[in-house]
This record gives C-alpha cells, sequence and structure tokens, in this order.
C-alpha cells in the first residue's frame, strides 16, 4: 500500500492520504465474435430443401401412379378370354388393359423427363474423369445410366403390352404374358433411383 503524508507548506490545512489500495484491480475482458447468417440467407436454404422435397415427392408420386396402373393393365387382359398352349395363345383384346398400359407409359417417360431436366446434366467424357468426379458426382452418374435403363426396358413392356392388346379381334401368337406388371414394377425402380439421382446431383451441384 502507497501512502504520501502531506508536505511541510501545507501545514495547517487538513493532510490528506492516497490510498490505492481500493482502485480496482487489472480486469481483462475476451472478446467473442459469433457468426450468424443473415435471414435471407437462411430463407433461401429452406427455399432450396422444400423445392428438392417437392420434385421428389412430385417424381415418386408419378412412378407409383405408372406402377399401380401397369399392374391394373396386367390385371384387366387377364379378365378377357384367352386360350394358352404352350408358348403360344390366342386371346380377346383388353381395350381397358391398354388404356391402362398408354397412362403408365405416359406417366413413366414424364417423370423420367422431369428428373433429367430438375437434376441438371452430368456430363463425364471419360474414365479417368469419372475417377476424379467426388462421391456425390459419381453417385448421380450412376443413378443416371440407371434410369434410362429401367426407362427403356420398363417402356419396352408396357408397349409390347400395348400392342398386343391395340387389336380390333382376337389374335394368336406368342404370349405377352406379365409384361405389363413387369412394367409396373419396373416404374417403383424408376421412381427410387430417379430421386436417387435427384438428391446427388443436387449435392454435387453445390460442392461446385
Amino acid at each position: 500500500m502507497a501512502t504520501a503524508a502531506a508536505s511541510p507548506s501545507l501545514a495547517g490545512s487538513p493532510s490528506f492520504i492516497l490510498n490505492f489500495s481500493r482502485l480496482p484491480s487489472a480486469t481483462c475482458f475476451t472478446a467473442t465474435t459469433t457468426t450468424t447468417p443473415p435471414p435471407q440467407f437462411l430463407g433461401t436454404k429452406n427455399m432450396l430443401k422444400l423445392k428438392g422435397l417437392v420434385v421428389c415427392l412430385l417424381i415418386v408420386a408419378m412412378d407409383v401412379a405408372a406402377g399401380i396402373l401397369g399392374i391394373q393393365a396386367e390385371v384387366a387382359q387377364n379378365k378377357v378370354k384367352h386360350l394358352r398352349l404352350w408358348i403360344f395363345e390366342c386371346r380377346d383384346p383388353s381395350h381397358e388393359a391398354f388404356k391402362l398400359a398408354f397412362g403408365a407409359a405416359i406417366l413413366l417417360s414424364v417423370a423420367h423427363v422431369l428428373t433429367n431436366l430438375l437434376g441438371g446434366c452430368m456430363c463425364v467424357c471419360s474414365q479417368e474423369e469419372f475417377q476424379r468426379a467426388s462421391p456425390n458426382r459419381q453417385l448421380s452418374m450412376a443413378c443416371l445410366i440407371f434410369t434410362w435403363i429401367i426407362l427403356a426396358v420398363g417402356l419396352s413392356t408396357l408397349v409390347i403390352g400395348m400392342i398386343s392388346n391395340n387389336k380390333p379381334r382376337a389374335s394368336c401368337g406368342f404370349t405377352h404374358h406379365h409384361f405389363l406388371s413387369i412394367g409396373g414394377i419396373l416404374c417403383f425402380v424408376h421412381g427410387l433411383f430417379s430421386v436417387a439421382y435427384y438428391v446427388s446431383a443436387t449435392a454435387a451441384t453445390d460442392e461446385n
């Protein structure tokens, strides 16, 4: 404790003492800063998430509807009269099965086009470029290839079923058994790979 006494020249005046013990000690303050994203950024991010959810639900809904129509077309086809001998059969055409299969083919095609338009174009020109790509980009390319293969097979089976039911009278030929139901099942599979492609393609785009 430091003290100071009054000088002789101040004799007669009240003495004073300077007491430094009551002065506050030095205090250290640590400044912390937190970065908060602006409200506009959070709103845009939420809108993108909502858009992705709506797109996925729309694609799945169309593919599921196409699959249901394909299976219903198979059921309608089996209700008509037919005579089967080994791999040959004679059957009456089913106009209802034709309409259901046509609707399934349209929905499958629209779902595929929508997936490719909203997912964007993921082009890889060489195997070396594919190996250097990010995992999301590789997954999106694999899913895209599978969607095209499933589209080709599923649409072909639906078209074969449509042709067999688009005749004015009964006809005989090779059996087209279960083609429509196979096309319907492939519609469900197409929906799964389409959603996987859209999600991975969006993630790959965000990385860039």
